[in-house]
């Protein structure tokens, strides 16, 4: 077979298959297959940054600011600040990309990393980050996870949540085909019985840090709780996991209480009990109680996990990747709890741009436990992207991207659709081009 006959029949008869599927190949059908997706037009060698912009996707369901990236070469990469956080997170970074290499995406991002911290405030570095490695993986024609080292799995479990707080909720979940669901039933819910919580009053600051609210949980408050995940296991039966989300802003010895009360319904965990940072309080929570402990939505950074997991102050870590660092730094977080015995779940609430992010790190870290999903009931959700088999989930599982970079490319149209009252389509940002400062952290 000659090279043209080969590359035509690499390119029709082998057009549907993964780079997996092709080990064990002949060597020059392996070569052919990777070239295949190689863009002609990419040279990743001189590939620059030249412009970063910003679209706000409204109600998907959360404020979320895409991030475009473009390059001197004819590719762009897309990444998505976090939820409800500030596109200013990311534009601050802009005068420090330009002229950069995207490909160098661990180099770039010890550069800004100075520039994230904690909750929605690592928005704009992990979104950064999402959209170098999505410009690499396209510049090279590979999908992310493979530059991550490859994958242990091709699809991923996901957990629903049901925001609504009543049981009915998670039979929808399950007729959705979900098979692992997160209800919300906290502490607001019984906030109107007499007897379930003492030193409530008008002016209870119910979002103050849970040492400080002075809220406390009664024994008939704990029951009334233990009684609403009772009914939810009538509902959903035995075989099917439930965690529970952040039940409201208590102390310690509320959180052992309620831990308690929750106990023989066998929980997947309880999540985010006390600020993430106490690392001694959750600890005396997770040795008081038979039920998993999970936190670390708002950490940023492993730096912020080592703690809980050194500590064996958790049973579970639950990074959200847009506010973490990103991809690599999230899958460094799952490898490092890997090495204590601690699985790893994943926070997530925002577009399909993030949710392929997540998913390429989730296949390429080995103790992923599942994947939340916060979109299920926004219709024109999956609409915002394209290039890829959809749904982009089915029987509770999303499979793994396999085109280059993130997998997927955005539909303009549904992003113009849907963008914040007052947001124009990644309009120009040429105010954030220069930002003179020395940022170095050392003399």
């Amino acid at each position: 077979m000659n090279r043209r006959s080969l590359m035509k029949s690499v390119g029709f008869g082998f057009a549907g298959l993964s780079l997996a599927n092709m080990i064990g190949a002949p060597v020059e059908e392996q070569v052919a297959y990777a070239a295949q997706n190689v863009k002609r037009s990419s040279s990743p060698s001189q590939l620059r940054i030249t412009d970063l912009r910003i679209a706000v996707v409204s109600r998907a369901p959360m404020r979320c600011p895409l991030i475009r990236i473009d390059t001197n070469q004819d590719i762009c990469g897309y990444g998505e600040v976090r939820d409800g956080a500030s596109e200013r997170y990311a534009l601050i970074l802009k005068s420090r990309l330009l002229g950069e290499n995207p490909c160098n995406v661990e180099r770039i991002f010890k550069r800004i990393k100075q520039f994230g911290h904690h909750a929605r405030q690592g928005g704009g570095v992990s979104g950064v980050e999402m959209a170098l490695w999505d410009l690499a993986g396209k510049a090279y024609g590979v999908p992310v996870y493979q530059m991550l080292g490859g994958r242990y799995r091709d699809r991923v479990r996901l957990y629903a949540d049901t925001p609504d707080g009543e049981v009915t909720g998670l039979k929808k979940r399950i007729d959705q085909g979900f098979t692992f669901l997160k209800y919300d039933c906290g502490i607001r819910s019984i906030r109107d019985v007499p007897g379930a919580l003492s030193y409530p009053t008008k002016d209870t600051d119910w979002q103050g840090k849970h040492p400080f609210t002075g809220i406390q949980l009664s024994d008939k408050g704990a029951a009334l709780l233990g009684q609403r995940f009772a009914e939810a296991r009538e509902i959903v039966g035995w075989e099917i996991p439930i965690a529970s989300d952040h039940f409201g802003h208590i102390d310690v010895n509320s959180c052992i209480k309620l831990g308690k009360a929750v106990q023989p319904y066998q929980l997947a965990w309880l999540e985010d009990m006390v600020p993430w940072e106490y690392t001694d309080m959750l600890k005396e929570i997770k040795n008081a109680i038979d039920v998993p402990l999970l936190t670390g939505e708002d950490i940023y950074l492993l730096d912020g996990f080592k703690p809980l997991i050194d500590e064996h102050a958790v049973d579970m870590v639950h990074p959200d990747l847009a506010t973490a660092g990103g991809i690599l730094e999230t899958k460094k977080i799952g490898d490092y709890a890997e090495q204590a015995g601690i699985a790893m779940a994943m926070h997530f609430a925002g577009t399909p741009v993030s949710f392929m992010a997540n998913l390429h790190c989730a296949a390429a870290t080995e103790n992923v436990m599942a994947l939340e999903h916060h979109s299920v009931d926004v219709d024109w959700w999956e609409n915002l992207v394209t290039g890829i088999e959809k749904p982009l989930h089915k029987d509770g599982f999303a499979r793994v991207p396999e085109g280059p970079g993130l997998g997927i490319e955005l539909n303009l149209d549904v992003v113009k659709e849907h963008l914040e009252r007052g947001q124009e389509l990644f309009a120009p940002t040429d105010e954030w081009n220069r930002d003179r400062s020395n940022d170095r952290l050392w003399s």
